[in-house]
């Protein structure tokens, strides 16, 4: 009760406090492309200072795309290297990521997709930015949107329990070409190679398996290769099922052409403060502690926000997450979420990053960016 009525206390204070703030003038805005207005703000938080860079953007000028450290499942790369490679004007870090030094760093946390291409699944019922580039404008959804994904084999379905990642004890994980050559898996399991919806080869204890340019690799270990192992045969049809919720109408439309990176947690719903750390399964530690933040909004005027607060040093010191609802909520955001933030945290605008990345050696290696364009522009590349 104690935790809640501080909570209640403090939006309530930072409501109060936002009403009292005057808004980034006219002047601090600067216009640095068609669509693309440009602000540093130094600002006091609790009695310290804290650098901030923004982006405000017209979407029916410029279009987001989410883009991969090189193309690929797993694997990092900085923020400016991605940008440079697909000639982006601007760009910040955006999903949180596995950051290990196994094989699988780089694997993102939660639900990945580019270009309607499942990359990884959900995780935790975890804030989602859902990106839909039509040819006049783009449009931009904030939800918790669930896919769930089934093997059928025969007469028989199974559950997939993840893409492109780490194979656990007692599942079924699905590697396709963006996972790279091989699965990375190991000898205790059962793997079919999948081409073109048929059974092209059946590795019983052998893992590794080379994923096919044109199919994927279902790996099953534990209780679901006891489960899968009796009914393989080579000519049973093979199909994946994809059952996507809480989109709206004219996104469904078009999922071939979505992208989607997911954050934690969200911030901001229907212009009201709304931290939902605690459903999203995040810790008060990470809410209330000081951090170099990345954070998206959709404004009242209906541009659309993205923020980096630096932190960890004398002259930026980091934002909590009540604060920085505050913030967005200052600046006219109607919805807002918090992206990967702490030593990612990076924006990249005109050929250079512009804020100051927390790591001694500078910008870190990220698993992926939110991507902005001029409209018309194509950035993907052929793989």
């Amino acid at each position: 009760m104690k935790k809640n009525r501080f909570v209640n206390i403090r939006i309530s204070s930072l409501c109060v406090l936002c009403a009292l703030c005057v808004s980034i003038s006219a002047q601090q805005w600067k216009s640095v492309a068609n669509g693309i207005e440009y602000a540093e703000v130094t600002r006091e938080f609790t009695g310290k200072a804290v650098k901030i860079n923004l982006l405000r953007l017209d979407l029916r000028k410029v279009r987001l795309d989410v883009h991969r450290a090189h193309d690929k499942a797993i694997g990092t790369e900085t923020t400016s290297s991605i940008a440079n490679r697909y000639r982006g004007v601007a760009a910040i870090n955006a999903g949180f990521f596995r950051l290990d030094t196994s094989p699988f760093l780089g694997d993102p946390v939660g639900l990945l997709m580019i270009d309607g291409d499942l990359i990884s699944e959900p995780v935790n019922e975890r804030i989602q930015l859902i990106i839909n580039n039509r040819p006049a404008q783009t449009d931009v959804f904030m939800a918790r949107s669930s896919i769930s994904k089934s093997l059928r084999l025969g007469n028989e379905t199974f559950k997939v329990s993840g893409i492109n990642r780490e194979r656990k004890t007692d599942e079924l994980v699905i590697y396709t070409p963006r996972f790279g050559k091989t699965s990375l898996t190991g000898n205790d399991g059962i793997e079919l190679v999948i081409v073109r919806g048929n059974i092209f080869s059946v590795n019983l204890g052998v893992g590794n398996s080379a994923i096919p340019a044109n199919g994927y690799v279902v790996s099953a270990s534990g209780t679901m290769r006891g489960a899968l192992e009796p009914i393989v045969r080579k000519e049973a049809a093979v199909t994946l099922v994809r059952d996507w919720l809480n989109l709206p109408p004219d996104f469904l439309k078009d999922r071939a052409k979505l992208d989607v990176v997911t954050g934690v947690p969200q911030l901001i719903k229907n212009g009201r403060i709304d931290i939902t750390w605690e459903h999203e399964k995040a810790s008060k530690a990470f809410v209330e502690t000081r951090h170099p933040r990345t954070a998206v909004a959709k404004l009242k005027d209906g541009k659309f926000l993205m923020l980096t607060a630096d932190g960890r040093s004398e002259a930026s010191a980091g934002l909590d997450l009540y604060d920085l609802a505050g913030y967005l909520l200052e600046l006219g955001a109607v919805e807002a979420m918090n992206l990967d933030g702490g030593g990612s945290t990076t924006m990249f605008l005109d050929g250079k990053v512009v804020n100051r990345p927390s790591d001694p050696t500078g910008e870190r290696k990220v698993s992926d960016v939110l991507l902005v364009t001029p409209r018309g522009k194509n950035v993907r590349r052929l793989r």
